[in-house]
C-alpha cells in the first residue's frame, strides 16, 4: 500500500505543492457549500510566497490552537524559510479583502519529532509559532480541543471546512467551504477494500461515501466534530486517495488530535 502513498504526494489531497494558478468558478467543495461567515473562527489560511516577492498564495489549512500557536500538517511545510510563510486568521473569501483578517508572520515552525515525510507512518502534525499574537476581534477564536485519546464513533458527523479543490480540474472556491464528513472507525478504515495497514489507529478517518471529501489544499485544515456540547477539533486533513478525491471506500484521512496533545501543550509549554 506503500507505492499508493507516493502517488497520493503528488496528486492527493496531502500533498502541499507550490501555489498554481487556481481557477475560481462558481462550483463548490467536493460535496460541500459555502460556509456561513464568522462560524469556523478557528480555522487559517496558510499561505506562502515561493520567490520572496511578497506575493502570497494559499496552500493549507490550520487551527488556532493558541493566541501564539497555529495546528497544521507537517506535510504542509514545505520550506525550513520562515520567512516565506504567513498565516490569515478571520479569513472567509481568499479573493477580497473584507476587514476582518489578521496577517501573521510566523516565528518557528515545530514538526512532530517523528514525523518522516512517510504519511503511512503517521505523525503528520505540525506547529506554527506566530511572530504576533492573534487577538480577538470577533472573526477568530482559538479552538477547543478533544480529551486525550478520545475517539468518534463509527458514523459521527463531522465537518470537514478549507478552500480546498473543489473538482479534479484545479478549481477552487473563493468562499471558505464546509462539509460532513461522517467517521469511519478504525476497525473498518484499516479493511484491506479500505485504507488497509495505512490507517492507523492516530489516525481518524471520516467520509469515503463517493461523493463527499477533502481535497487538495484542505491538507492541515480541521475535522471539526461537536462532541460534549463543545465544537472540537479532532482532526487535521492528512491524504486521501490519488486521482480523484472523492472515491468510495477511500475516506479523507487525518492526524488524530487527541493522540497528540501531550506534544502540543508540551511545544506551548516551552515557551512560557
Amino acid at each position: 500500500m506503500i507505492w499508493l502513498v507516493v502517488l497520493l504526494s503528488c496528486f492527493g489531497l496531502i500533498c502541499a505543492n507550490e501555489p498554481l494558478s487556481y481557477k475560481v468558478n462558481n462550483g463548490r467543495v467536493i460535496g460541500g457549500s459555502d460556509a456561513k461567515p464568522n462560524t469556523w473562527k478557528w480555522q487559517i489560511s496558510l499561505q506562502l510566497d515561493s520567490y520572496n516577492e511578497g506575493s502570497f498564495s494559499h496552500i493549507c489549512g490550520g487551527s488556532i490552537v493558541d493566541s501564539f500557536y497555529i495546528m497544521t500538517a507537517a506535510h504542509c511545510i514545505i520550506s525550513s524559510d520562515v520567512s516565506q510563510y504567513r498565516v490569515v486568521a478571520g479569513e472567509y473569501s481568499l479573493f477580497e479583502y473584507e476587514g476582518s483578517e489578521q496577517f501573521t508572520s510566523v516565528e518557528k515552525i515545530i514538526i512532530h519529532p517523528d514525523w518522516n515525510g512517510d504519511l503511512a507512518n503517521g505523525n503528520d502534525i505540525a506547529l506554527l509559532k506566530l511572530v504576533n499574537p492573534i487577538y480577538d476581534n470577533g472573526y477568530v477564536e482559538i479552538t477547543n480541543l478533544p480529551y486525550p485519546d478520545q475517539t468518534l464513533p463509527h458514523g459521527f458527523t463531522c465537518y470537514i471546512t478549507g478552500w480546498g479543490l473543489m473538482d479534479y480540474n484545479g478549481s477552487v472556491p473563493d468562499k471558505l467551504q464546509v462539509a460532513p464528513l461522517d467517521a469511519v472507525e478504525h476497525a473498518v478504515c484499516s479493511q484491506p477494500e479500505w485504507w488497509g495497514s495505512i490507517a492507523l489507529k492516530t489516525m481518524v478517518c471520516a467520509g469515503g461515501d463517493g461523493v463527499i471529501s477533502g481535497c487538495q489544499g484542505d491538507s492541515g485544515g480541521p475535522l471539526n466534530c461537536l462532541t460534549d456540547g463543545v465544537w472540537r477539533v479532532h482532526g487535521v486533513v492528512s491524504y486521501g486517495p490519488a486521482g480523484m478525491c472523492n472515491q468510495k471506500f477511500k475516506p479523507t484521512v487525518f492526524t488524530r488530535v487527541s493522540s497528540f496533545l501531550h506534544w502540543i501543550y508540551s511545544v506551548m509549554d516551552q515557551a512560557l
